[in-house]
């Protein structure tokens, strides 16, 4: 009895540890590019609206992929999907190492774009069935995806600096041949196969419910991509006396690492708030928190930039799993992986347009517009927050 019960400790361990480091990869892999678009701008001599259009490719195929891994997590199980998102992520990786010209990379980011969309349904599902404390769980999952957000910038600034931008690929496409390597030797598939269509079998309790909570998903994505997007080139351009004796380059990357190291924090108090209060509230009161802030960054530089958007690191940081736990609550356990699909579909998919429409702002008017435009973008999120919780205490 206990040999057994130590042995399926263990294969949680394993799980987790493989989950959380996928969930690494997956986000400093989607950040390198953001991280050195001035570098880009002037190798290629592309303007900022062409390189908006490059990050939209991969942000949308980053969200399109979602769905139909939401639904192949029902058919495949967690195991096979998480090998295909790692091997197809280092594809993608190896196209972006030997890309010589805009074209090719702008295929690099949609292969590894696409690769990586299998990643957040496998991931979340195999997690949501498994934990017990689901937003604590999910928060310590949530810290190494903010972790990874934090090292790509960082390696990115670096191996751009001091070697290439392609050494910094090449870091994560080891990474994830290693995790393949453990995810095919040391984690066993125990999720039964759906034999039958998942589209027809779905039941959702309060279909309203989760179309709002769908809305505010998308509003997170976008404002989302569009602050990531453009933040480490504000970083380079607004911080002039702060850590001057760092190079511009190195500097963005650093900086944009500090605002997602904070978001570490944020993840952790979400995840202790989740649990402990509505869920629904909570988010509702988190996109309201990040308006503010959002919108200061555009009106500010040197260290009130900084504080700022340490703020915002945290700030953001709090719905992650409070937003994922609270999709568990609206989704039934058999077709919660086409419901985490969904949601990233619409947050990452939809919201991917962020960077382009970002670029053209960037181009037309300034970079520091993009981040009060990315604040009014939330507003639709924060009446539909409302809508639910009205809703939730309607049928609590």
């Amino acid at each position: 009895m206990r040999q057994g019960l130590f042995i399926i400790k263990i294969e949680k361990k394993i799980i987790l540890g493989v989950t959380s480091a996928s969930h690494l990869a997956v986000h400093a892999q989607m950040m390198v590019f953001p991280t050195l678009l001035l570098l880009f701008h002037q190798e290629f001599g592309l303007g900022m609206d062409h390189l908006g259009l490059m990050v939209t490719v991969g942000a949308f195929m980053f969200g399109l992929g979602a769905i139909p891994a939401g639904i192949l997590e029902g058919k495949l199980g967690g195991k096979t999907l998480l090998l295909m998102y790692q091997i197809g992520s280092a594809i993608g990786g190896l196209i972006l190492v030997f890309a010589d010209n805009p074209i090719q990379m702008t295929l690099g980011l949609g292969m590894l774009g696409l690769a990586s969309s299998i990643y957040h349904p496998a991931g979340l599902t195999i997690l949501s069935r498994r934990l017990t404390n689901l937003s604590k769980g999910l928060a310590v999952h949530g810290v190494a995806g903010s972790s990874g957000l934090a090292l790509g910038p960082f390696i990115a600034g670096l191996t751009a600096e001091y070697g290439s931008w392609r050494a910094s690929y090449l870091i994560w496409i080891g990474l994830q041949l290693l995790l393949a390597f453990v995810t095919f030797t040391m984690i066993k598939r125990k999720e039964q196969p759906v034999e039958n269509n998942i589209l027809q079998q779905i039941e959702i309790n309060d279909k309203p419910a989760i179309i709002l909570y769908y809305v505010m998903a998308i509003t997170l994505g976008f404002s989302f991509g569009g602050f990531t997007t453009f933040m480490p080139t504000l970083f380079g351009m607004q911080t002039e006396g702060v850590f001057s004796f760092f190079p511009e380059t190195l500097k963005a990357g650093i900086f944009t690492t500090l605002v997602f190291l904070s978001g570490i924090i944020g993840q952790t108090i979400g995840g202790y708030f989740g649990d402990k209060y509505k869920r629904s509230t909570l988010l509702f009161f988190i996109i309201i928190l990040n308006m503010p802030i959002m919108a200061i960054m555009g009106y500010t530089n040197g260290w009130g930039l900084f504080i700022a958007s340490i703020f915002l690191g945290i700030v953001y940081f709090l719905n992650q799993p409070v937003s994922n736990a609270l999709l568990a609550d609206l989704t039934p356990s058999s077709h919660r992986g086409l419901g985490y699909g969904i949601s990233f579909f619409l947050s990452f998919g939809i919201g991917g347009i962020a960077p382009a429409i970002g670029g053209w702002i960037a181009d037309h008017y300034s970079v520091e517009m993009v981040f009060p435009v990315m604040a009014t973008s939330l507003i639709p999120g924060v009446i539909a927050g409302w809508l639910l919780i009205q809703r939730r205490n309607q049928t609590a």
